[in-house]
């Protein structure tokens, strides 16, 4: 499968570290161009340096529409127009009662975890509908997709959000030939989840984060990575809207993409009866 994305010019952001990394790495190990996008530009310039020379630094908040646009610009111009853009920067904190939390913390999360993706994809949208082809990959979190224990509400909400935002937009590109797709990496190592299982404000009030690492329940970055190199490939358009996971069996899913797509599988709901 060596070079099987080689025609493929992708952007990661939060390309820096964790899973944005592997991603990146994954994606340039298939040959594709790969943009990767984030604030630090030290953490990025690594992830080049071990990606190797289909790889480029973006240094861009994607909070920030003039910055995204300009980055957005630059990609195209060195690496070509994008082919698969995946929105993978986020942020968890602040953790603790709402009441007790700063609103514009709080606030700070729905920027970086769902304003992020909206201009990032706002920016390739117009060349993927031209070209009538591209797909869209949002990281969500299973945090957004299932009832979850309290005191992170911020991350929660932002992560449902993502998973809507998704489908929303897989339904109106639909005819262009644009696949929109929201992914559950399962529970990394990565700094952020450290932090949620180790800080003060972690062991105080999400103290069953922890058990996850100290019981083995975590997973490795790169089963992410595969499934984002999977749904680069195409092979799971037909799932566009749709939630997946990294311990999900794909090829069943895409067996059964009519199915769960009449019943209306994979999305959010709110039961009324």
């Amino acid at each position: 499968m060596e070079n099987a994305l080689s025609a493929q010019t992708t952007v990661v952001t939060g390309a820096g570290r964790g899973i944005g990394r592997a991603i990146a790495l994954a994606l340039a190990a298939q040959g594709a161009r790969v943009a990767c996008l984030a604030r630090s530009r030290d953490e990025i310039d690594e992830t080049v340096r071990l990606a190797g020379s289909r790889a480029r630094a973006f240094a861009a908040d994607v909070t920030d529409a003039g910055q995204v646009g300009n980055a957005f610009a630059l990609v195209e111009s060195e690496l070509g127009p994008v082919d698969l853009l995946v929105n993978n920067a986020g942020l968890l904190q602040p953790i603790g009662p709402f009441a007790d939390t700063d609103p514009m913390a709080w606030w700070r999360i729905q920027e970086v975890n769902l304003l992020g993706p909206a201009l990032c994809s706002r920016a390739v949208l117009p060349m993927m509908i031209a070209r009538r082809k591209g797909r869209i990959v949002t990281v969500a979190s299973g945090a957004g997709a299932n009832a979850m224990p309290p005191y992170f509400s911020g991350y929660v909400v932002s992560k449902t959000a993502a998973l809507r935002f998704s489908e929303c937009l897989a339904q109106e590109v639909k005819e262009q030939g644009i696949s929109v797709f929201a992914v559950g990496p399962g529970t990394v190592r990565t700094d952020m989840s450290n932090f949620s299982a180790h800080s003060e404000a972690g062991r105080k009030w999400l103290p069953w984060f922890r058990a996850i690492f100290d019981e083995g329940r975590d997973v490795g970055p790169e089963r992410a990575a595969d499934l984002i190199v999977a749904l680069a490939l195409g092979k799971a358009d037909s799932l566009s809207g749709r939630y997946v996971t990294v311990a999900d069996d794909l090829d069943r899913l895409i067996e059964e993409s009519s199915a769960i797509a009449a019943g209306e599988f994979r999305v959010l709901r709110a039961r009324t009866s």
